[in-house]
């Protein structure tokens, strides 16, 4: 399914590996995060490569709905309760660094970059009191605490938390701005490494050091990300005739909805659940569209995947202890705008020496153990007993086929295939 950003701007296309190459960096993803980070190695004077096994931003980065933003749901009660307030504060820091590169970058660039609020509301009661810790969490960070009415949205709410000049843009066309430039290879997908050397369909790729920035990271043997973490599948509808809610609005719980606006369009996104999961998905959306804005029309729909961690904080830094001279970035927990610049910004310092005042709480060693990991090492030793016939190519959990969608989906890591076995999403690096 094309996104809103796929259909109204035209990315620029790269050649694909012909011979062997040498590079001191390689960059594998062609996401947001391996756009920024060729982008400030670049700037730094790094030799760099960024290899993309499809198109660049031709997955979640082209299907996310581009809110900017260090609002990230009600997180920072979470982290304040596991990592302290020197922790919540890198978190934050870090974010709000990536909010200002932002500002700085996109002042050069047409990608429709606005200011805007972000608000969390609460719908329910239950919802009601996760927001007022979340609001006792700002106060202690020093954060700004306003309230709204959310007199835009068309149902009552019972409390709402306001974060001003926060920020949304069209990501394609900044993407497409700072790729140009940029050393890319694209329909390249790395298969395997022997020590920093990369093995793709077309050759090989040597490196001095290694980013995986391909959204789940495919390295199973060091790590353990495929335990340390786990797939959602969201929904986003671009409605007309619709309303301008002036806001970037989000649930204080993850399986509500998400609205904003780009020009007349109004984006109605969420009702998400684990990939591999059976969800109404699209349908409850457009029950709700229908129902509050009649006379709306859908442009389009599309889906989008993201990468969720036990404790609300996405892995970046240093890979494992026994993988020398390899970084990731991942898990960012339905916020890949302000993560993916935090994350470049992150591991360019790492990698040209220079001090990340902000990277500990976000490193994926030592990270304290969660219960989330016992779940899903409980769901992929059931999904591999499961006497199901398709099985995944990532590592043999049985898969569930998705009607919505027409693909075959992994309750176990969240790699999806087209009908015909085509990897659509990782993990995954064959097709069925």
């Amino acid at each position: 399914m094309q996104s809103l950003w796929q259909d109204t701007v035209k990315v620029p296309r790269f050649p694909q590996q012909e011979k062997d190459l040498k590079t001191d960096v390689l960059i594998v993803g062609g996401g947001l995060t391996g756009l920024l980070c060729a982008y400030f190695l670049k700037s730094a004077g790094v030799d760099c490569l960024l290899s993309e096994s499809d198109t660049i931003c031709a997955h979640t980065s082209g299907h996310t709905t581009a809110k900017i933003t260090v609002q990230h749901g009600c997180c920072y009660q979470k982290i304040l309760a596991d990592y302290g307030k020197t922790g919540a504060q890198q978190y934050l820091n870090a974010n709000r660094s990536a909010l200002a590169a932002y500002r700085q970058i996109c002042t050069g660039i047409d990608c429709d970059f606005e200011e805007k609020d972000a608000v969390i509301y609460a719908y329910h009661e239950e919802e009601q009191q996760t927001l007022k810790a979340e609001e006792n969490a700002y106060k202690l960070l020093g954060m700004p605490v306003q309230k709204s009415a959310c007199e835009a949205l068309p149902f009552q709410t019972l409390d709402a938390l306001v974060l001003p000049r926060q920020a949304q843009f069209h990501p394609l066309k900044f993407a497409a701005a700072i790729a140009k430039d940029l050393p890319i290879l694209e329909h390249t997908r790395v298969k395997k490494f022997d020590k920093t050397t990369a093995f793709t369909e077309h050759g090989r790729i040597f490196a001095k050091k290694v980013i995986i920035a391909s959204h789940f990271p495919f390295i199973n043997t060091h790590g353990l990300y495929f335990m340390k973490q786990y797939q959602y599948r969201s929904y986003v509808l671009a409605l007309e005739n619709a309303q301008d809610v002036g806001a970037m609005y989000i649930s204080a719980f993850s399986d509500g909805l998400s609205l904003r606006n780009w020009g007349d369009i109004l984006l109605l996104g969420g009702r998400g659940h684990k990939t591999g999961k059976k969800s109404g998905g699209f349908a409850e959306l457009w029950a709700f569209a229908s129902s509050h804005y009649p006379g709306c029309r859908i442009r389009e729909s599309w889906a989008t995947q993201d990468c969720m961690t036990p404790d609300d904080i996405p892995y970046i830094g240093e890979y494992a202890r026994s993988l020398p001279n390899f970084y990731v970035a991942t898990g960012f927990n339905k916020w890949g705008m302000t993560s993916a610049m935090a994350a470049a910004q992150i591991l360019t310092d790492k990698i040209i020496g220079r001090e990340s005042p902000n990277a500990a709480v976000f490193s994926p060693i030592g990270r304290k153990f969660k219960a989330q990991i016992l779940v899903n090492a409980f769901t992929s030793v059931g999904n591999l007993l499961c006497p199901l016939p398709h099985r995944c190519s990532h590592l043999g959990c049985a898969l569930r086929y998705n009607k919505a969608e027409h693909s075959w989906d992994c309750p176990c890591h969240g790699s999806r295939f087209s009908k015909k076995g085509k990897i659509l999403d990782g993990p995954a690096n064959r097709p069925l």
